[in-house]
């Protein structure tokens, strides 16, 4: 429908965009990634915090397009490593950096641990920012699980393959994406920001924060 209003995800990734998509739909709101904007600028990363990243995409974005955006910065933080790899951990093994490379250095920084000292978790920090780049909601989502020593699973991306949530002793890799997307720190963060986004497309707020 034309006259949904219109939430523009700050990503470009597509596979993502689905994801939280489908999260989305209660809301009745349109949805678009960056991808659907060629004149999409490139925010800078360089918080020290989720939040701090996913507050400054998503504000600086908005403010840009003239739409309320939906930006996200999410990231393993593991227990041994006081939260590192973080807000690094799409670069944790540097310049150049890929997911096999990236998994490769997680594996060596944890090498010799029991599994009882590699507990990890996933966090997802979510910014909603209104045309003006005020943000109007925030909310946080973790997926708590433990690091395995050899990678199982040919689905996601990341360190999903080495990433096993334990009730289910299973990796994100190997779950797929219909579990992952209930269990994942990005589907639990979405499902904490639903109600806030909900209430201000319900009020007419949203609609009052758009150009005219």
């Amino acid at each position: 429908m034309a006259d949904r209003p219109l939430l523009v995800l700050g990503t470009g990734n597509r596979k993502k965009g689905r994801e939280m998509a489908d999260l989305l739909v209660p809301a009745g709101v349109e949805l678009r990634t960056l991808a659907d904007f060629p004149n999409a600028m490139q925010v800078a990363e360089d918080g020290d915090t989720f939040a701090a990243n996913a507050a400054k995409k998503a504000a600086q974005q908005a403010r840009h397009l003239g739409h309320w955006v939906l930006a996200d910065d999410s990231g393993l933080a593991v227990d041994h490593l006081r939260g590192a790899p973080g807000v690094y951990s799409a670069r944790f093994s540097g310049p150049g950096a890929t997911d096999t490379l990236n998994n490769e250095k997680l594996l060596a920084e944890l090498a010799g641990l029991p599994p009882e000292q590699r507990g990890a978790q996933f966090v997802c920090h979510l910014a909603l920012a209104d045309p003006s780049g005020t943000l109007r909601a925030q909310s946080q989502g973790a997926c708590r699980g433990r690091i395995l020593t050899v990678a199982r699973g040919a689905q996601g991306f990341g360190y999903d393959p080495l990433f096993e949530v334990r009730e289910y002793h299973r990796t994100f890799a190997e779950l797929g994406l219909v579990a992952k997307a209930a269990l994942s720190h990005r589907a639990r963060a979405l499902r904490n920001l639903l109600p806030a986004l909900q209430a201000l497309v319900d009020t007419g707020q949203w609609l009052a924060a758009e150009p005219h």
